[in-house]
């Protein structure tokens, strides 16, 4: 990176940077209270709050949101008659997973070939710092040109939608010019990228029964209609031979317009074993950023591992559907559950639950904010053209701040490249990434104002 006196001011505080991320990795602070403890949660937003007091930002405040979690907030003062941004990102993270499938303790950073290992440390702790390196580095460098509100959510991995219902109730609190989600990602190492869709979400909870309770299998077997069976059958009518999404009455022919995606790139970061082919049609680009997508999460049955012969009376899934832009959340519901039960076989009792919902959101690419970013990356990436790409995963408060305030210009950035590894285990981010983006995010900020 050129000398530049901002870029100089971000590197020179790295380290400081890395012992902060350790600290924020520490907290287990999974918003599923079920699992781990609330105080974990808790203690990570204090630390969020200390260190926006530490910063200057007046305000500051932990929201108790309607899920039972809490966000912080923060307002820092710029100069009068500025623009105001909201810098947002999230202290929850998903659970470790298997922690035996860790190399080092998913919430103790680690430094390993170049990268900081950690639960969180890409997805979102790691955009808390960010926004910290950024803010600081324009403090030393002539001082922070716009009003400035960030606001770090408690429980968007969970997708209960605390801070969206408690934004609706208090929509002055977050209104701003330009809003910065600090929670996507480059499409690769090395190439700065702005996400311009992101898919929504919905989950529902499938229940079937057949009998009053389990049976022997060599007695009743063959007859006895068996939920196991009833379930697997359902679960396989969401998918096409090829693996493509086959829910009754929802789209799944879109194409994406931007940015391309080659099949042996995607291989190699989704890890695909030799030899297993990819599910779907179309390009990878169209798969995951256009179109529907339905995962099984979980299903309740016994265990390989002291299992009975038994016929099973009754069998649970937990099913996740991503949704493409354009599509509403609440109607690609009604259809995964209408397609559930018409697909249940042999009379089987079904029930549905909805448990959490999430819109697909659109950004406008041709308002002023990107192009500050686009002059903002190509300092920070030196030789590269910022690029454009869709995202599989959601982000539900995008849509609830695009409804609230309509005229804002909304820019998301983020470190989960797919090296990062979020949401699986041995996630870590690239120090490297954080460094450019924190330059990026301040020099971002620096042109902005001047528009």
């Amino acid at each position: 990176m050129p000398s530049n006196p901002v870029a100089e001011t971000v590197a020179s505080l790295l380290p400081r940077a890395k012992a902060e991320l350790t600290e924020l990795v520490a907290f287990a602070s999974v918003a599923d209270f079920t699992q781990f403890p609330k105080s974990e949660s808790d203690a990570a937003a204090n630390w969020i709050a200390d260190a926006l007091r530490a910063e200057g930002f007046t305000d500051v405040a932990l929201l108790d949101t309607p899920d039972g979690t809490r966000s912080v907030y923060g307002h820092l003062p710029g100069p009068e008659g500025a623009k105001t941004v909201l810098l947002y990102a999230h202290y929850d993270v998903q659970p470790p997973l298997d922690e035996a499938g860790w190399a080092t303790p998913p919430f103790e950073l680690t430094e390993r070939d170049g990268r900081w290992y950690g639960r969180g440390t890409a997805d979102c702790k790691g955009g808390v710092i960010m926004h910290l390196l950024a803010l600081r580095a324009l403090k030393a460098n002539g001082g922070v040109p716009v009003h400035v509100k960030v606001i770090v959510e408690g429980s968007e991995e969970q997708g209960t939608g605390g801070l969206e219902r408690y934004a609706e109730q208090h929509p002055e609190l977050l209104e701003a010019d330009t809003i910065v989600i600090g929670d996507a990602g480059n499409f690769r190492v090395g190439l700065p990228t702005v996400t311009t869709t992101l898919r929504g979400m919905t989950m529902i909870r499938v229940r079937i029964d057949t009998l009053a309770g389990n049976l022997h299998s060599g007695q009743f077997g063959g007859a006895a209609p068996d939920a196991l069976a009833a379930l697997i059958r359902v679960l396989d009518s969401l998918r096409a031979e090829d693996g493509s999404t086959t829910v009754d009455g929802l789209d799944a022919t879109a194409r994406w317009e931007g940015l391309e995606y080659t099949e042996e790139q995607f291989r190699t970061d989704a890890k695909v074993l030799d030899g297993v082919e990819l599910i779907g049609e179309g390009s990878v680009a169209d798969r995951i950023w256009a179109r529907p997508a339905v995962t099984v999460l979980g299903i309740d049955c016994p265990p390989v591992v002291g299992a009975t012969p038994s016929v099973q009376s009754s069998a649970r899934a937990l099913i996740s559907l991503r949704v493409p832009p354009g599509v509403d959340a609440a109607e690609a519901t009604k259809l995964l559950q209408a397609h559930v039960e018409a697909h249940t076989p042999w009379g089987a009792r079904v029930t549905t639950e909805q448990i959490g919902q999430g819109q697909p959101f659109r950004a406008d690419p041709s308002s002023p904010a990107y192009q500050a970013m686009a002059d903002a990356m190509a300092v920070a990436y030196p030789g590269e053209t910022m690029s454009y790409a869709g995202q599989g995963g959601s982000i539900p408060l995008c849509n609830t701040l695009a409804g609230l305030y309509p005229r804002a210009e909304i820019l998301l950035i983020g470190l989960s490249e797919p090296e990062a590894q979020i949401h699986a285990v041995n996630e870590s981010v690239s120090p490297e990434e954080l460094e450019r983006l924190s330059v990026a995010e301040a020099l971002f900020l620096r042109n902005y104002a001047a528009r």
